[in-house]
């Protein structure tokens, strides 16, 4: 029986539920009626349901698909404004023990580099990446209870935060670790992270289980019920994402949806994120073999129906994806982004000799930082390098609560400007500052508070003329 409210994967991810949702998603997706009445209901930005959201997906009505889109783009612009959050991922360990056919890191990938970084490598790569301006890392490794144990992880976090290299800090460290125990993820909240990442990879549990034949991760129900006990462990920020490609695209998006309702329901916290990779060619894995690809402007379309569906989202896409299509579903509602990225363990101290590659999956979008940072300005939307929110306490319900009213505006909007001065000082180029300076010019008249703005004023001030760094509203 499908159960909204109940901590079994099976119950909350109900596969009856998802076919009779994808039946009633066929019989309905031409009926006039009952898509403007959704499209509707999405206007009040407070959501659809898994089922409401299926009919939107499946919709064929080409003058309701633009009307979606252009919803999409105002809901992320109602919520999100124009800010597009900055990170990069750290790949701490490639060893693995399970046997994921999707993944290069599989355990029986003899040829690819196994590689774990010491607290001293990992210190030359934090260094590299502040030097670049980033402030927020997502700490990515492979499943080994021997070599990537709960110890090493906290050691790292320890590490990454401790160090401050001329005007640079990482100030929130995500992680992408596998599913584990509620002490474990206690343990984390402790160290201070900030949000806990895990990607279903696939909802269908009979495909989950051939996709993962081997290893702990095999393990369909505890996999898909980690994020209760990330809750349960005190962690109120997690982020969720299916890999597309893997199965069909309606049914993940329909169980992706099912997984945010849950947490919602048994909670009273929905995802903080929500991240839509898809599958990409990496080491001696050809994405070809698999069936179930979904060209861009099914992407695009799936992107602009999460949304309107968990509207209160950050949405993440990584460098798996080009610039043209990165560019295409920033409108649609994306709100963090990668820049300047590697997916090796170690590469950003030093790039990795050609016979000794590490990579998990192959780069589409090389930019550098800089280039990612001035391509976005260039758009009008201000690149964000903040943390504040993570650091002010305002996690879980009292983030969600803040950003479903819209009152989150009056922290984020003024903390991007700042942030993104702190980089344009201290790391961008030249062309990149100048663009950057006439964007905050412009953009500090749209803080609607006259008290606040005289105040991000002052700080901009102060950055520039006093070398003063992390003000935070």
């Amino acid at each position: 029986m499908y159960d909204v409210n109940s901590k079994r994967a099976d119950d909350f991810i109900n596969h009856e539920e998802i076919l009779d949702t994808l039946k009633y998603a066929d019989e309905n997706k031409e009926n006039g009626a009952l898509i403007d009445s959704l499209i509707e209901k999405a206007k009040l930005r407070k959501g659809l349901s898994h089922r409401e959201a299926s009919v939107l997906l499946a919709c064929e009505i080409e003058e309701k698909n633009q009307e979606i889109f252009r919803l999409a783009e105002q809901i992320k612009k109602d919520f999100y404004g124009n800010r597009i959050v900055m990170f990069a991922p750290l790949y701490l360990s490639n060893y693995c023990i399970n046997g994921c056919t999707y993944c290069p890191y599989h355990m029986k990938n003899k040829h690819i580099a196994r590689k774990k970084l010491t607290q001293e490598e990992i210190r030359r790569e934090v260094i590299a990446l502040q030097d670049m301006g980033h402030k927020r890392l997502a700490l990515e490794a492979g499943e080994d209870p021997v070599h990537n144990t709960m110890e090493y992880y906290l050691e790292c976090i320890n590490t990454i935060y401790g160090i401050k290299h001329k005007n640079g800090a990482i100030r929130r460290v995500n992680i992408n670790i596998a599913a584990t125990t509620v002490d474990h993820y206690r343990l984390l909240k402790e160290a201070g992270i900030g949000t806990y990442i895990l990607f279903q990879e696939t909802y269908h549990k009979e495909s989950y289980l051939t996709l993962h034949p081997t290893g702990p991760k095999h393990d369909y129900n505890y996999h898909t019920e980690a994020m209760d006990r990330a809750m349960e462990g005190g962690i109120d920020d997690v982020g969720l994402g299916v890999l597309f490609g893997l199965d069909k695209y309606r049914y993940e998006f329909a169980g992706l949806l099912m997984h945010a309702e849950h947490l919602e329901a048994a909670f009273g916290v929905g995802p903080h994120t929500i991240s839509v990779p898809r599958l990409k060619r990496a080491d001696d894995i050809d994405p070809g073999q698999f069936d179930n690809g979904i060209d861009d402007d099914i992407f695009a379309k799936l992107v602009a129906c999460i949304r309107i569906s968990v509207p209160y989202t950050g949405m993440i896409i990584s460098t798996r994806e080009n610039q043209t299509t990165r560019e295409r579903v920033l409108h649609l509602g994306i709100s963090q982004i990668s820049g300047g990225s590697r997916t090796s363990v170690g590469g950003y101290y030093e790039p990795e000799p050609e016979d000794k590659k590490s990579e998990q999956f192959d780069v589409s979008d090389t930019r550098s930082l800089d280039e990612v940072v001035r391509w976005l300005m260039q758009m009008d939307y201000i690149p964000s390098f903040c943390t504040a929110c993570y650091r002010e306490g305002r996690t879980g319900d009292r983030f969600m609560s803040l950003c479903k009213s819209g009152q989150i505006q009056n922290c984020c909007h003024p903390n991007a400007l700042m942030t993104l001065k702190e980089y344009l000082m201290d790391y961008a180029s030249p062309e990149t500052k100048a663009i950057g300076d006439k964007l905050i010019e412009k953009e500090v008249l749209n803080v609607p508070n006259e008290k606040a703005r005289s105040i991000v004023l002052e700080n901009l001030r102060l950055i520039e003329q006093d070398n003063r760094r992390d003000f935070r509203f």
